[in-house]
């Protein structure tokens, strides 16, 4: 999947728990352009980035020709 042809929005709600979570937005934006991606349903999207200490994962949902990433999740 290209996504350099869709539209990125990333919900306010989804920055809020990145930065409670010790993600950078420099890092968030690297993961969405270089993370792989999972496709779920109908519409549901995942970028997951493996590092060797945590494994961060945006969901988000593809509406038309946007992806919008409406939560940001850290693992380890």
């Amino acid at each position: 999947m290209d996504i350099s042809q869709y539209e990125l929005e990333i919900k306010r709600h989804a920055l809020v728990r990145a930065l409670q979570r010790g993600i950078d937005p420099d890092l968030l934006e690297n993961l969405l352009r270089k993370g792989k991606i999972k496709r779920y349903g109908n519409d549901g999207i995942k970028f997951i980035s493996k590092g060797s200490k945590r494994t961060i994962t945006c969901v988000g949902q593809v509406i038309g020709t946007k992806i919008v990433i409406f939560t940001i999740e850290k693992g380890n």
